[in-house]
């Protein structure tokens, strides 16, 4: 299975890259399953309806999310209704939506999508270790599921990867989010679990994490509240990361970066 991870979504620059390049890469690139995180795509902070809807008709088929999950209020009902939707498994039990999806792709083959929180740094979560484990107890690998791949949204790189050496052998991929910036240890572990501890922001590299960087500068150098934070928006990139299973046993052959657009150095798989 070829598998398309997109990196945070971030602002309207961030859209337009997904339209800009998406197409074309899942195409060029052979790619059954397109996964993004989406938590950032209502102008930095959470995502809507629309917008999900708008990511459907470019192929996406599943949408994960982060802390910023909720910052659209319009998202509490929404994501009751939309499967794909994500936001983190390990959230407390009756919260709005749910962490895992099912897709089954048109071979009858199925990814089970899981999203989680790191709680390094960030809100203090249920443990994103036994919650994994839970589900994985019931969408097991090669018997339930012929693919799990894991959005493992944190701060701390040392989490992240604990995390994937907890989980390898167990899991077909695990990838972070939330620091928006690309990583350089895209790599598959002795387990055979392909792993990258971050997959970068889809938006505006001439920015702050993809905020205006003079807002962002500014309250650095003053240490005041000044002006919201804004999407940069005058660059396009899309960064992320392709996966590639073996369909019999679920495990990662490789793990490739992608990065397209108008900033950073492209890279493309040549697989």
């Amino acid at each position: 299975m070829r598998i398309l991870f997109v990196g945070d979504i971030m602002g309207r620059a961030g859209r337009e890259a997904l339209e800009k390049y998406l197409p074309g890469l899942k195409k060029d690139l052979n790619i059954d399953v397109t996964i993004v995180n989406g938590e950032n795509a209502a102008h930095g902070r959470g995502i809507t309806g629309k917008f999900c809807k708008a990511f459907y008709e470019l192929g996406v088929d599943c949408i994960t999310t982060g802390n910023h999950v909720w910052d659209q209020r319009e998202i509490l009902s929404y994501i009751r209704n939309d499967t794909k939707l994500l936001r983190p498994a390990n959230f407390p039990e009756n919260t709005p939506g749910q962490g895992l999806y099912i897709h089954q792709l048109q071979d009858g083959h199925k990814i089970a999508v899981i999203n989680v929180m790191s709680r390094l740094f960030m809100d203090p979560l249920d443990c994103p270790f036994h919650v994994t484990d839970a589900l994985i107890k019931k969408h097991r690998l090669e018997t339930e599921c012929d693919v799990i791949f894991v959005d493992i949204h944190g701060e701390a790189t040392s989490e992240k990867m604990a995390f994937a050496h907890y989980f390898s052998g167990r899991v077909s991929a695990v990838i972070g989010t939330h620091t928006h910036m690309p990583t350089a240890d895209a790599h598959v572990m002795s387990g055979g679990t392909a792993y990258m501890s971050d997959a970068g922001m889809t938006g505006d590299y001439d920015s702050v994490i993809g905020v205006k960087k003079e807002l962002s500068v500014s309250r650095f150098i003053h240490k005041m509240p000044g002006s919201p934070f804004i999407p940069a928006s005058e660059n396009m990139t899309l960064c992320g990361a392709l996966v590639i299973t073996n369909d019999n046993t679920g495990s990662a052959t490789a793990i490739k970066p992608v990065r397209i657009g108008d900033t950073l150095e492209p890279t493309m798989p040549d697989i």
